[in-house]
C-alpha cells in the first residue's frame, strides 16, 4: 500500500500478535491480613445493620442484613434513610437497628450510603407502624410511606427549632358542663390514661373544647395529636389552639402543603420542638415525644379512611397508639358511630355527655314533616319544593335577622331496593346483605332480585318489617338549584357552599344558605332555622351505615342552629317514626349508636365482626380466595360482579367479603398477608385489592 493511498476505516491494520502486545498488569493477590485496594472494612463496633427496603411486596416485608463500612459507621445510625443494593439495584430503605452478628449464614453485602443521617424512623414510629401493617393485612413499607413525608434536604439542613416553653394549664370551666368532663380533664393535667366519647352539645365552640384539652396536656409536658376531617376543621382548632397556647406551641400537618413546609413541619415535631400537633389523617402517625393524647374528631366521616395501602382508618391508629403509650384517646363529634358505641359497651373508653336539662337548652326545636313526596315519581320531574311548615321556619329565622341552612343531598342513582309498602331497605335471608337488580334476562324475563355480597338470588322475598312481597327501586337525591330557592324566598340573597366552592363562615344576617352534607359554614351568631330537605334520599342509600351517616349529617347542620328558646329551629324532611329521625328529635345518638351495634351484632356486620374486601378479576379472585386459609369463624360472601355484566353474565372484575369474628381478626390480617406474600412469591400480574375492615361493604 502505497503512502498516497488513503486508509479506510474497514482496512485498519490487525492488532499486533499477542507476543509484541504490551504486558498486561496482573491483579496481584493480597497477602494474608492485607486488605485489597478499594475493600471496605465493617464499622469497628455493630457492623451489622438491619434494613427495611422500600419495595410493597409481601413476601420481602421483614428486615435484611447489611455491613456497615468504616466509613459510615458514626452516619448510620438507627432510623435513618440509607441506600443498599438489592436484587442488583440501588433501593431506598431504613435503617432499623444495629448488632454484632447475623443470622444469615453467606456473605453480607455493604451499605451503598447514607441519604440522611436524620433519624426519621425512631423505635416508637416503627414500632407502630409495623403494628398497622398487621393490623391490617398489609406490609411495613406501604405504612412507612404513610408516616413519613418525603425527604427535603433543604429544610433538613435547617438548625432545629428551639421546644417551645409548656404553656399554662387553661381554664376548662366549659368542660363542667358535661359529666365526666372535670375527671377526664382531671386525668390528662394527672397524666393518667383515660378514654372517652364525647358528644358535644349543640352549638358548642368545640375547637376550643379540644384545644383545652390539648393545652391541659401540654402543660404537664406531654403531646397531644388532634386529627379532623378536613381542612375547614383544621383552621378552626389550629386558630384555636394557637389563641391558648401560643403560635410556637402548636403546628399543623396536611397532606397538601409543600414538600418542603410539610417536611419542615414534620421535623419540628420528631425533634421534640413542637408538642401539640392538629392535623387531617395524615397527622395519625405525628412522632410527637412522649404523648398523652390523641384525639379524633367526627370519627364517622369517610375522610378519616386513607386510601392508599394498607388503608388505615384514624380512629383505629390512635386507638392503637393510646393502649401501647399509656395515653388517652378522645373521640368526639355531635353523633356516635357504632364503632364508638362499642368501645363504650366494652368499657374501654367512657361517655363524656351533658344531662338532659343542659341539652334542652342548648339544643333546637326539631320538627319532622314527612315525606311529602307526592308529584312525580321520577328524577326529571321532582322540583325543589319546600313543606309549609318550612316556609314558616325559613322566614321567622329572616325576620329576626338570622341567616337559614338549608341542606340538599347530593344528586345521583343507587340500584337498591325497598319494601314497595314501609320502603325497608330489602336485605339477602342467607347473609343479610343488600338487594338489588342484577341486570340481564333469563329465557326473556328479567333476572330476579340478587344480593350484592353474595351473590344468591331472591326468588320470594317478604319484607322483614312489615310483610310485605313487593319490591321498589329506591332513588337517591334530587335535583335543587339555587334559582329555585331564590324565587320561593324573593328578596333574600341566596349563597351555595359545595362542591365548586366550599365556604368556611357567613355573617349573621338573612340569607339562604344552600349546602351539600358536609360543606355547612358556620354562621356568625348560628342560623335561625335549617331545612334538611330530601330526608328519604340520605336514608334509601343501599350502605350499611346509612341510617348513621344520616344522623351524623343532620346533627352536624342542626349543631350550628342557634337554641330553641332562641327561636332557632329544624325541619327535617322525613318521617317522625323513623328510629333516625326520633334521635335526632331527642338529640339522643347514643340511644341510636346502641341500636345500629345491636342490630349488627345480630346481622353479622361490622363492628362486631370484622371483615376483608378482595377485589380483582373473576381468576385472581378465585386463585386468592383458594389460598387463603380461614379461622373456624371465617365465612366467604361471593363473589359478586362489580360494575355491568355482559349478555353471558360476566364481569371484568369481581368481589367477595371474608367475614369472621372479632376475636379472629388478627387471625385474618396475618392470613391474608400469608396469601399475599405466597402470590407475591409467584409473580402473580394481575392486580388485586384486599382490603382489611373496608368502610363501604356495597
Amino acid at each position: 500500500m502505497s503512502k498516497s493511498e488513503p486508509v479506510a476505516l474497514w482496512e485498519l491494520p490487525e492488532k499486533p500478535p499477542a507476543s509484541k502486545a504490551a504486558p498486561s498488569r496482573a491483579r496481584k493477590k493480597p497477602r494474608p491480613g492485607e486488605k485489597a485496594k478499594g475493600a471496605q472494612s465493617p464499622a469497628p463496633e455493630r457492623p451489622v445493620a438491619r434494613i427495611v427496603v422500600d419495595i410493597p411486596l409481601a413476601h420481602l416485608d421483614r428486615t435484611f442484613d447489611y455491613l456497615v463500612p468504616e466509613k459510615l459507621h458514626e452516619t448510620a445510625v438507627p432510623g435513618c434513610r440509607v441506600r443498599v443494593r438489592f436484587a442488583g439495584q440501588l433501593v431506598d430503605g431504613y435503617l432499623i437497628e444495629r448488632g454484632e452478628s447475623s443470622e444469615y449464614d453467606r456473605r453480607l453485602a455493604f451499605l451503598d450510603r447514607v441519604t440522611s443521617a436524620e433519624p426519621v424512623l425512631p423505635p416508637s414510629l416503627h414500632a407502630l407502624c409495623r403494628a398497622v401493617a398487621d393490623r391490617y393485612g398489609g406490609t411495613l413499607s406501604d405504612v412507612l410511606r404513610l408516616a413519613i413525608p418525603p425527604r427535603h434536604a433543604k429544610a433538613e439542613g435547617e438548625p432545629p427549632l428551639a421546644p417551645a416553653a409548656p404553656p399554662e394549664a387553661p381554664d376548662t370551666e366549659a368542660w363542667t358542663r358535661y359529666q365526666r368532663g372535670p375527671a377526664f380533664l382531671e386525668a390528662l393535667a394527672e397524666g393518667k390514661p383515660a378514654n372517652a366519647v364525647w358528644q358535644a352539645l349543640p352549638g358548642e365552640d368545640w375547637p376550643r373544647r379540644l384545644a383545652e384539652a390539648a393545652g391541659t396536656v401540654a402543660a404537664a409536658g406531654r403531646g397531644a395529636v388532634l386529627v379532623v376531617p378536613d381542612h375547614r376543621d383544621l383552621t378552626r382548632v389550629h386558630e384555636a389552639c394557637a389563641e391558648l397556647l401560643g403560635e410556637a406551641a402548636v403546628v399543623a400537618l396536611i397532606a397538601g402543603l409543600g414538600p418542603a413546609e410539610r417536611y419542615r413541619r414534620w421535623l419540628a415535631v420528631l425533634r421534640g420542638a413542637v408538642r401539640v400537633v392538629v392535623g387531617t389523617r395524615a397527622a395519625m402517625f405525628a412522632p410527637v415525644h412522649d404523648p398523652g393524647l390523641f384525639v379524633v374528631w367526627d370519627d364517622g366521616d369517610d375522610l378519616h379512611l386513607d386510601q392508599h395501602a394498607p388503608y388505615p382508618h384514624v380512629r383505629d391508629v390512635l386507638m392503637d397508639r393510646a393502649h401501647t403509650t399509656k395515653s388517652s384517646l378522645l373521640v368526639g363529634g355531635f353523633a356516635r358511630t357504632a364503632e364508638a358505641q362499642l368501645l363504650v359497651e366494652s368499657g374501654w373508653a367512657q361517655p363524656v355527655l351533658a344531662d338532659r336539662a343542659v341539652l334542652r337548652a342548648a339544643a333546637p326545636r326539631v320538627t319532622p314533616v314527612g315525606e311529602d313526596f307526592d308529584v312525580a315519581r321520577d328524577e326529571a320531574a321532582r322540583v325543589a319544593r319546600l313543606p309549609a311548615v318550612a316556609f314558616e321556619a325559613a322566614r321567622q329565622a329572616f325576620a329576626a335577622g338570622h341567616p337559614a341552612l338549608v341542606q340538599v343531598p347530593r344528586r345521583g342513582y343507587v340500584p337498591g331496593l325497598a319494601c314497595g309498602n314501609c320502603r325497608t331497605p330489602a336485605h339477602c335471608r342467607r347473609c343479610a346483605g343488600p338487594l338489588a337488580l342484577p341486570g340481564g334476562s333469563i329465557d326473556g324475563q328479567p333476572k330476579p332480585p340478587a344480593c350484592r355480597w353474595c351473590g344468591v338470588p331472591e326468588t320470594a322475598f317478604r319484607c322483614s318489617a312489615c310483610g310485605s312481597v313487593r319490591l321498589r327501586a329506591v332513588i337517591v337525591g334530587a335535583k335543587r338549584t339555587a334559582e329555585e330557592l331564590g324565587r320561593a324566598f324573593p328578596g333574600i340573597p341566596v349563597r351555595t357552599s359545595g362542591a365548586a366552592e366550599v365556604l368556611s363562615a357567613v355573617p349573621g344576617k338573612p340569607a339562604l344558605v344552600v349546602c351539600t352534607p358536609g360543606a355547612e359554614p358556620v354562621a356568625e351568631g348560628g342560623y335561625g332555622a335549617a331545612l334538611l330537605l330530601d330526608g328519604w334520599a340520605l336514608l334509601g342509600r343501599q350502605d350499611l351505615r346509612a341510617a348513621e351517616e344520616t344522623l351524623r349529617r343532620w346533627m352536624a347542620a342542626a349543631a350550628l342552629v342557634r337554641p330553641a328558646a332562641d327561636g332557632g329551629r329544624v325541619i327535617v324532611g322525613a318521617e317522625a317514626g323513623l328510629p333516625v329521625v326520633q334521635a335526632l328529635v331527642r338529640w339522643d345518638p347514643a340511644w341510636h349508636a346502641g341500636q345500629e351495634l345491636a342490630e349488627r351484632r345480630e346481622l353479622g356486620f361490622p363492628p362486631s365482626m370484622r371483615m376483608a374486601s378482595v377485589e380483582g378479576g373473576s381468576d385472581a379472585v378465585a386463585g386468592f380466595l383458594a389460598d387463603l386459609p380461614l379461622p373456624d369463624t371465617g365465612e366467604v360472601l361471593g363473589p359478586v360482579p362489580l360494575g355491568e355484566v355482559d349478555e353471558d353474565g360476566n364481569a371484568e372484575r369481581e368481589r367477595a367479603l371474608v367475614r369472621v369474628s372479632r376475636a379472629d381478626g388478627k387471625a385474618l390480617a396475618a392470613s391474608i398477608h400469608a396469601a399475599a406474600a405466597r402470590r407475591d412469591a409467584k409473580k402473580a400480574t394481575e392486580p388485586i385489592r384486599v382490603q382489611v375492615d373496608p368502610l363501604d361493604l356495597i
